[in-house]
């Protein structure tokens, strides 16, 4: 029997059990005799500790016990760096330098293990800490300057990371130019607000392993911090995922998973197995969380006056905050989507993140792309104002293809379909060509009620990219007598809420020539799967698990049909090789596939009370292959709405290192009645040779263009431009010159 799986929008698997309540979260998780964590944090952005009193604390009846970094065997972590101590303070056993400072109010000091949550909030309100307080560095100018305090003792000047391209001459091609175009931007932090806050369940289970239930992106990353931080071999630690509530990246980082695996690790070595659970309030979640990158970028772009671009100059600082994270990794994306997915003969590019005081910054959804993008579209948009031409016909005349070259000097792999989203978007839009702000006749009846259309595009990789030899991992067993009655499949891939198990199970059946319904899925536990680069991020899950997927499936199948019962094949499918940034010039090849995507923007900007409202947005994303179309729509809106809070209504406030905005009532996301009130999606399918079955990635692509989008459209609409965001009502109207 042939089935026809792929192409078809399946129900989501778990959509049954979501909705009835049945599926469990880490924080539904209950065990009997379990124990309480709760997490001392400094509250302090910057500041020694000089001593820890527990005495009254540990004092309170029901407390099991006050750990500080005196109790943790190797008092250090991080994602890129071991630049983290795992908790603050003096008398870290390993001897961890600068351990006792904390750098950003989300530091952990102390964790208390009580019988309930109750008494343990009870006992950490008494714990006294004793800090002085060093220099506070919360301008990431002013932090690379040379005059600002260092904040780890092996960075001087606070840049733990840089990016130089060099293309052409840019000094001597700013002649040839016939207009130029230069403008200072500033992107502001974005807080995740994924729906289930940081929370998790460790036990030391039947095989003697510390077993952490959490939620995250890669369970194996997972296992090797606490592994490292306990000074345990990795194979005496098991995580396992449990249902996911968002993630969006900030959860690639781990933040309950040490502590509660520290806390097993300390009473059992007093004698006491008992299981320790941790939920996070929302506030804790805010100010313990990486956020997206704020950054400051000075753009110049010359073009001739057919509008041919000619060259760019781009100063990009990024505000990495208090720790690494992955900020190395979003600097490298963010240098390449800064001048756009379009050709430039001559290009500078200098890119610094840099160490503050300021909560640390880390991947979210576009890693780096959406503040290129912004960037980059906005001086599109207003290279083409200025020379008189349509924001299409300008993209149209310079955007990449398979020939020419990045600028690191190669071209994009995979093929290039940037005119085709840009074309449909345009055409489903019914896009008016013209030169904006276009002439209007303002209404008798709302004057103050004006109209504007704005475009833009975007490119970003898919995948794990500059030097790491991206890789993923799968096994397929096949069990049944004369057919296959059972075929178990194993993956490490994190479905976060965006059907990455629906989408597997639909390619192993395809593969397999088998019904969905007798699909087994194993996934995102170290006990069951095996060590792969499984990391739910940068758009690669289907891209690389389906390649893997695919090829054990034919494997087994191979054996199945040579007779082999059960039939078993494991499969580690690597992708091309790339490579990262020479040191002078940045030639690389840094990626081996990309996604693609436009977007038209229609709204009405209201000049008496600056509120901006989205009437359509129409998106065309290049998907390569739909494995399941419905579920990519909802990626594709999901994302649009978050791009949508981040450019009008999510306005996070730091101040002196301290968050004003530490919740869902200050910090405000879209409801349902503040989305864009239509989003018309677009499937391109341009097949990427190596994808399975075509695929390319989706995930991120749609929040990339929607910010420099709105801007265009309200510069339509206003004639006013905006380089800073989230344009509040009160920003608009400062632009307009309404408010002092």
């Amino acid at each position: 029997m042939a089935y026809q799986i792929i192409g078809k929008s399946i129900q989501q698997l778990d959509t049954k059990e979501k909705v009835t309540g049945q599926t469990l979260y880490s924080d539904d998780l209950a065990y009997e005799n379990m124990v309480w964590l709760s997490t001392v944090f400094a509250r302090r952005a910057h500041a020694r500790i000089l001593n820890i009193d527990v005495a009254e604390a540990q004092a309170v009846p029901g407390v099991l016990g006050i750990l500080t970094a005196k109790d943790v065997p190797v008092n250090e972590y991080g994602q890129q760096k071991n630049d983290q101590a795992v908790l603050c303070g003096p008398g870290s056993p390993s001897g961890k330098e600068g351990a006792d400072v904390v750098r950003f109010i989300g530091d952990h000091v102390a964790l208390v293990i009580a019988e309930n949550q109750e008494i343990a909030e009870k006992a950490r309100a008494l714990i006294k800490i004793d800090y002085e307080d060093l220099p506070l560095v919360e301008d990431p100018e002013f932090a690379m300057s040379g005059k600002a305090y260092q904040l780890h003792t092996d960075t001087p000047n606070n840049i733990f990371e840089q990016v130089h391209i060099r293309k052409g001459d840019v000094e001597a091609a700013w002649a040839e130019c016939d207009v130029i175009v230069e403008g200072t931007y500033k992107t502001p932090f974005q807080e995740h607000a994924f729906l289930q806050t940081e929370a998790g369940v460790a036990f030391i289970d039947e095989e003697e392993r510390i077993t952490v239930h959490a939620a995250g992106q890669w369970a194996w990353d997972d296992r090797h911090e606490i592994a490292h931080a306990l000074d345990l071999p990795e194979e005496k630690v098991r995580v396992v995922y449990d249902a996911i509530g968002g993630a969006f990246g900030g959860k690639e980082d781990v933040s309950v998973q040490i502590i509660l695996a520290l806390a097993v690790y300390w009473l059992d070595k007093r004698g006491i197995r008992r299981p320790v659970k941790t939920i996070w309030s929302r506030e804790e979640s805010t100010i313990g969380h990486c956020k997206r990158h704020p950054i400051i970028i000075r753009a110049k772009w010359g073009a001739k006056a057919d509008g041919r671009l000619v060259a760019a100059e781009v100063n990009l600082i990024a505000d990495g905050g208090a720790y690494m994270s992955t900020s190395n990794k979003v600097l490298k994306n963010a240098s390449i989507t800064v001048t756009g997915p379009y050709e430039f003969p001559h290009a500078k590019v200098d890119s610094y993140a840099v160490y503050t005081n300021n909560l640390f910054s880390g991947a979210f959804r576009g890693f780096g792309a959406p503040q290129g993008a912004q960037v980059a579209e906005m001086q599109m948009n207003k290279l083409a104002v200025k020379l008189g031409m349509d924001a299409v016909e300008i993209r149209l005349k310079n955007v990449l293809d398979e020939k020419k070259l990045l600028t690191v000097g190669t071209t994009i792999p995979g093929g290039v379909s940037l005119d085709k989203v840009i074309l449909k978007t345009a055409s489903a839009g019914n896009w008016e060509p013209g030169v904006a702000p276009r002439p209007k006749q303002a209404s008798k009846e709302l004057p103050h009620i004006v109209s504007g259309q704005g475009f833009a595009v975007g490119f970003k990789n898919v995948g794990f990219s500059y030097d790491f030899h991206d890789n993923a991992w799968a096994l397929v067993e096949l069990y049944g007598t004369s057919e296959i009655k059972k075929a178990i499949v194993r993956i490490d891939g994190s479905d976060l809420g965006q059907g990455h198990h629906t989408v597997m199970a639909q390619i192993a059946a395809e593969a397999l020539g088998v019904g969905l319904d007798i699909i087994e899925l194993k996934v995102a536990d170290t006990a069951q799967v095996n060590h792969t680069a499984g990391c739910a991020a940068a758009s690669r899950l289907t891209f690389m698990s389906g390649n893997a997927v695919i090829d054990a499936a034919k494997e087994a199948l191979n054996k199945w049909r040579n007779e082999e019962r059960p039939a078993t094949a494991e499969v580690k499918w690597v992708a091309p090789k790339t490579t990262t940034f020479d040191e002078k010039t940045g030639y690389c090849m840094p990626n081996f596939a990309y996604g693609y995507v436009a977007q038209m923007v229609n709204l009405t900007v209201n000049t008496e009370t600056g509120q901006v409202e989205v009437a359509r947005v129409v998106c065309a994303d290049d998907v390569g292959k739909a494995i399941n179309p419905e579920l990519i729509k909802g990626q594709i809106e999901g994302g649009i709405v978050q791009a949508h809070g981040y450019v009008l209504m999510e306005d996070f406030r730091l101040e002196q290192g301290q968050v004003l905005t530490p919740d869902l009532t200050t910090y405000r996301i879209p409801g349902i009645y503040d989305v864009p009130d239509r989003i018309d999606t677009i499937l391109v399918e341009e097949p990427h040779p190596l994808g399975p079955y075509g695929v390319r990635g989706v995930g991120e692509m749609p929040l990339l263009p929607y910010a420099p989008a709105v801007i265009a459209a309200v510069y339509d609409a206003t004639g006013i431009w905006f380089d800073e965001f989230p344009l509040t009502p009160e920003r608009v109207l400062r632009g307009l010159g309404k408010l002092d």
